[in-house]
């Protein structure tokens, strides 16, 4: 299976009745259960469709059934991003959650900071865990949820003396004798009773024992930032120890009169309540908001200005879709709130210019190409009612070139950055060598039908570090693969070497590729029309390979490296974060 299109599926069919509401939402929990590394060929749009999903099926679905599904023998699901969906639900659904996720230490670890503090009571029941993972639970203060057994007070009454006692100072048992002592004629005042505060025998009270544990262990803890942000605090009346940490994006709800009802866990005390379209002075940006919310119209780029606490006040741009019930009534916007870039940090110059202008255009080109994608996804999945199989057929391959249409857009918009600098390549550390046989592997059972296909010129023990995001890494490796093999005739096989350079600028990896016959005659390879052949089931992108490979090129130029051509070769080299002395060579390979 080389597309999975299991969730576009199930996102498709409408649930009406009480079995099929129930069946979707195992189908979700299933499809959206599965490991991050093993999903990645899932529409990120798809994803951010079936979450909603899944709530407004949480909503019909009592909370005892859905921890039943949970709790069914034998399941178990290894994505992060499920867990901490279902362990802001219900006690009963998020305990059933916490119980049957099957993570690795590092998501773990990721994970627990975002968790709600009553899901991680529950990850406390857990005996399965692994031992960083018990460390960092009690790091932040987690422990069980019972309560520890008290300590035995020690008695201040003498010990009984071992000689015999008379025979009306005991009772006999058939296995014990207790001493008892005898009672006396009169009443005799009762002792008071041993209360926490008295003195051991230190001459230290419980308090001040306590006072001092809490002061050898922040003298053991140190003041690593990480320690001071998972470390629990008690409300001592000192000053804070963490820095106030800006928020840079939150995602929100709001409902028909644009007051924000909902927002990401850790942002909703700051701006739950808020209204998008306050009254403020003219030339703020509330107009546009205003106007927008009026007519039920996306918002793109709004401005607004928010005041509270240090984290969330200053200047920010809003991006919200609206919502509608099955009735087709307003229900509200939903959307996201990010930070507003200083004038400082705005490319100037005439190419900045000439990109901000394709931007705008490509915005007013978006919008139509929106809004025919969606009134065709409304036929084809007869939301307002029952339509012809022929309509719907059409209506599903008008919606298929649509978002054709605006990848393509994403591409240009993507290059107008990168080329004026308005965009960067995240830094991080990557595996080029197991990324390159990874991507060829993706593509060869592809291009196996006409006999074409990559060889690879260095060996499996081959490994290669380099200073870009992985997914960064990932979109430029396969960009410049799925061009060349999409380039492809048949029975033609491309032949790819890795190896690491040192350079007069440092030590860089490059990565050799032959190039196809179709796009070896090209004098110019970045303007090549080159289109896919009409066998190849790989698509360089709606603006042909030259472009992708442009694109390609600005993107490695974005990270500090270059694409480039030579002779019949095109090289990608890309900085690297390995010791030069440590990385085999493909020769030696």
């Amino acid at each position: 299976m080389f597309f999975d299109d299991r969730l576009a599926t199930v996102l498709r069919q409408r649930a009406t009745g009480e079995g099929s509401l129930r069946t979707q939402y195992r189908q979700l929990l299933d499809l959206l259960g599965k490991d991050r590394t093993h999903s990645r060929g899932n529409d990120q749009s798809l994803l951010a469709a079936a979450w909603p999903r899944m709530d407004a099926l949480a909503d019909a679905i009592p909370a005892a059934e859905r921890a039943r599904m949970i709790r069914e023998p034998g399941w178990r699901f290894r994505s992060p991003d499920l867990a901490v969906h279902l362990a802001d639900c219900e006690p009963e659904v998020a305990a059933a959650a916490i119980s049957r996720a099957d993570l690795t230490s590092d998501d773990w670890a990721a994970l627990i900071p975002r968790l709600p503090v009553r899901a991680r009571g529950f990850l406390r029941l857990r005996r399965d865990l692994p031992v960083d993972v018990e460390a960092l639970l009690a790091r932040l203060g987690v422990h069980d949820r019972g309560l520890p057994a008290p300590a035995p007070i020690p008695s201040r009454e003498p010990a009984p003396t071992s000689a015999a006692p008379d025979s009306g100072d005991t009772v006999a048992s058939p296995d014990t004798a207790i001493p008892l002592r005898p009672v006396p004629a009169t009443p005799q005042p009762t002792p008071a009773p041993l209360l926490p505060r008295d003195r051991d025998d230190s001459g230290r009270t419980e308090i001040s024992a306590l006072v001092e544990r809490i002061a050898q262990y922040r003298k053991a803890r140190g003041n690593a930032p990480l320690d001071l942000e998972q470390s629990p605090r008690l409300p001592l009346g000192e000053l804070p120890e963490r820095p106030e940490r800006m928020i840079s994006s939150f995602g929100f709800a709001a409902d028909t009169s644009g007051r924000i009802g909902w927002a990401v866990g850790e942002v909703a005390p700051m701006v739950v309540g808020i209204r998008l379209f306050a009254a403020q002075p003219a030339g703020t940006g509330s107009d546009s908001l205003a106007r927008a919310f009026a007519r039920r119209q996306p918002i793109t780029g709004g401005a607004i200005t928010l005041a509270g606490a240090p984290a969330i006040a200053g200047e920010w741009i809003v991006d919200a879709e609206p919502r509608f019930n099955d009735d087709g009534h307003f229900t509200g916007y939903v959307g996201r709130f990010r930070r507003a870039v200083g004038p400082a940090a705005t490319p100037t110059g005439p190419e900045a210019r000439e990109a901000d202008r394709i931007r705008q255009l490509l915005h007013e080109l978006r919008t139509p190409v929106t809004a025919v994608q969606g009134y065709a996804e409304v036929i084809q999945q007869q939301l307002f009612g029952p339509a012809p199989h022929e309509y719907r057929a059409l209506a599903a391959a008008i919606a298929a070139d649509a978002a054709r249409i605006l990848a393509g857009f994403e591409e240009l918009d993507r290059l107008a950055r990168l080329e004026t600098g308005a965009t960067r390549i995240e830094p991080g550390e990557t595996d080029l060598a197991a990324l390159v046989r990874r991507t060829a592997a993706q593509l060869d059972p592809v291009l196996g039908p006409q006999e074409a296909g990559f060889t690879l010129g260095f060996g499996q023990d081959v490994t290669l570090l380099i200073g870009l995001d992985p997914d960064d890494a990932e979109a430029l490796v396969w960009r410049l693969l799925a061009s060349l093999g999409a380039a492809c005739a048949d029975g033609e096989r491309i032949t790819v070497r890795l190896d690491p350079l040192i350079g007069p600028n440092g030590a860089a990896a490059r990565l050799v590729c032959d190039l196809p016959a179709a796009l070896a005659g090209e004098q110019n390879l970045f303007a090549a029309t080159t289109r896919s052949a009409a066998t190849s089931a790989i698509n360089a992108g709606l603006f042909g390979t030259g472009f992708a490979l442009r694109l390609a090129r600005a993107e490695a130029r974005a990270a500090g490296g270059s694409l480039r051509r030579e002779d019949k070769e095109i090289v990608l080299t890309l900085p690297v974060l390995t010791d030069m002395c440590g990385v085999p060579s493909a020769a030696g390979a």
